[in-house]
């Protein structure tokens, strides 16, 4: 355990940020299982609309730094193009 004032300050932080963190990647991580289902199931109008809210949050997690900003934009290019070979 810490001794120093900051270094106590510093762990509590860091526990809040964790948490932050881990709450927005199951969120993405359950959408992103919400709409590999409704691609599944050819519900392609409901993918298209949870694409676009994919969208957002991804980058939304890239600005946050709650994962890397090239790791957001594969994953959201990876989903556009299961989508697109869906309609194809």
């Amino acid at each position: 355990m810490a001794n120093i004032k900051s270094a106590i300050k510093r762990i509590d932080v860091t526990k809040k940020q964790t948490l932050r963190n881990k709450s927005k990647k199951s969120e993405l991580k359950t959408l992103i299982r919400k709409f590999d289902l409704a691609i599944e199931e050819n519900r392609l109008e409901d993918a298209q609309a949870m694409l676009k809210v994919l969208d957002k949050k991804l980058k939304k997690a890239a600005a946050a730094n709650v994962m890397h900003a090239n790791a957001a934009s594969r994953r959201l290019s990876k989903l556009t193009l299961k989508l697109n070979n869906a309609n194809a």
